[in-house]
């Protein structure tokens, strides 16, 4: 095993003024405020290479020790999407019938959700984001991986970003537990269903949840401790 720190130069990228910065900054942020959650899907079909790309934008997300410990099942097939609805549904069934108890279901009450799962057949592609709680060197050893949720969660916030750009509406579903994944798409037990992404365009008459649309002020999400510039007489 090769535990040699073997450094390259960073690649680099001209560095913006404060002007440019705050410019860019501003663009990005007007963007991805205009992202929203989506439940009604348009059955137009979504290019694979715009799927890939997304894909492999996440893949460059950071991870613990490098690890990459994802994987991105991608799916379009009618049939396979049927049958993930399916399993889906029943699980749903079941939490919404108590299983997520008064509180979870109080709480999310406002968002209009329910059982009844059509978009993960009408939307043209179905993204599962496997964990994967341990790897393999290039020898086939075991390896544990580190950061696993971490990890994952930040190369999955990558992935709808990219899907976003792409003008592309995306659903992050988990409906628990979510291992029939791991049967019907054939992953191995050394992974966990971490989120299944639905990925499409936005039905001409999607609407949203009023409630999904409130965020929280910044100053309850953000506080900062800067340096107090130093005075001069």
């Amino acid at each position: 095993m090769n535990y040699d720190y073997d450094p390259i130069p960073l690649e680099r990228r001209t560095q913006l003024t404060t002007a440019e910065g705050l410019a860019r900054s501003g663009q990005y942020l007007e963007d991805i405020s205009r992202r929203r959650t989506v439940r009604q899907f348009s059955n137009q079909p979504v290019a694979r290479g715009i799927i890939e790309n997304a894909v492999r934008a996440a893949g460059t997300a950071p991870s613990g020790a490098n690890h990459q410990p994802w994987h991105f099942s991608c799916v379009s097939d009618p049939k396979v999407k049927r049958e993930i609805r399916l399993a889906a549904e029943s699980e749903e069934r079941a939490f919404y019938n108590g299983k997520g108890g008064d509180n979870w279901l109080q709480d999310i009450g406002p968002l209009g959700t329910d059982a009844q799962k059509p978009f993960l057949e009408t939307a043209p592609w179905l993204i599962a984001i496997f964990a994967q709680r341990y790897g393999f060197d290039d020898e086939g050893h075991k390896r544990k991986n580190y950061y696993i949720s971490e990890s994952v969660g930040i190369a999955t916030g990558f992935l709808i970003t990219s899907l976003h750009r792409a003008g592309l509406a995306t659903l992050t579903h988990t409906p628990s537990p979510m291992k029939f994944l791991n049967s019907i798409l054939e992953r191995p037990a050394s992974e966990r269903p971490f989120i299944l992404m639905v990925v499409g365009y936005a039905a001409p008459d999607a609407q949203v949840p009023r409630a999904a649309t409130i965020k929280k002020p910044f100053d309850e999400i953000a506080t900062f401790r800067e340096q107090t510039p130093s005075s001069f007489e």
